[in-house]
Order: structure tokens, then sequence, then C-alpha cells
């Protein structure tokens, strides 16, 4: 959910697109988690060429993004356009997540993939 809010004493320079607003201490940020994704094929708007390990696409939570790193399970070599995956991503810097939080994946300015939270590792 999203709100309007006013913070006393809190200048508008001091709050960056992405924050979240919550009780000291009720919500820890994270960059490390177990992924189920779907990646899109090109008929719809998506890649048209596999990825492999270490592919550093944007995840788009909420209303925030950041670059992460994919690390693909053993045994799978790639992933092609139109395949669901179960994969790892380590995000470069963290953001307040909770399993079942949904993301998008995008890279040069469209959406590749869309995902959930399987499960957080650190």
């Amino acid at each position: 959910d999203n709100i309007g809010a006013l913070l006393r004493g809190t200048k508008r320079e001091d709050v960056e697109r992405g924050q979240i607003l919550c009780k000291p201490g009720s919500v820890k940020p994270h960059t490390k988690f177990k992924a189920e994704a779907y990646i899109l094929t090109k008929e719809e708007g998506g890649r048209h060429t596999p990825f492999f390990t270490n592919y550093r696409p944007q995840f788009y939570f909420r209303t925030t993004d950041v670059t992460g790193v994919v690390h693909l399970p053993e045994g799978t070599e790639m992933v092609m356009p139109g395949d669901n995956i179960a994969m790892e991503v380590h995000l470069i810097v963290p953001i307040a997540m909770e399993e079942k939080l949904r993301f998008a994946i995008r890279e040069g300015g469209r959406t590749v993939g869309a995902g959930v939270v399987a499960s957080i590792i650190a």
C-alpha cells in the first residue's frame, strides 16, 4: 500500500524513492533471496536471447529498483525466454522485503521477467 505522510523536520532531499516508513527495528533489509521467476518471450516483449549465471538486470520491488546478480541452480546452464526458473539473487544494496513479495525484472528500459521472493537468505 502507498500513503502520503507529513514528516515534520524531514527535508524533501532526505527522502529517497523506495524508502519505507515503519516502526524502528521492525523491518530488516536483505540482499540475498531465492526467487521463482518467469522470463518473458520476445513475443511478450522480453529477451530474444538466453541468460546465464551472473546476469545483472534491475529488480523492481514496489517503487524502487536495484541491480541484482542472478545465480542459477547447479546443473542449469542457461535460462531461455519463456522459461520458469528458481534462482538465487544477490542485490548490490539491501532493501526491505519479505517472502511472497512480487518484483519485475528489467533491462534496457523494458520488462523481461516477473517473479516472487520464495525465501530470504540474508
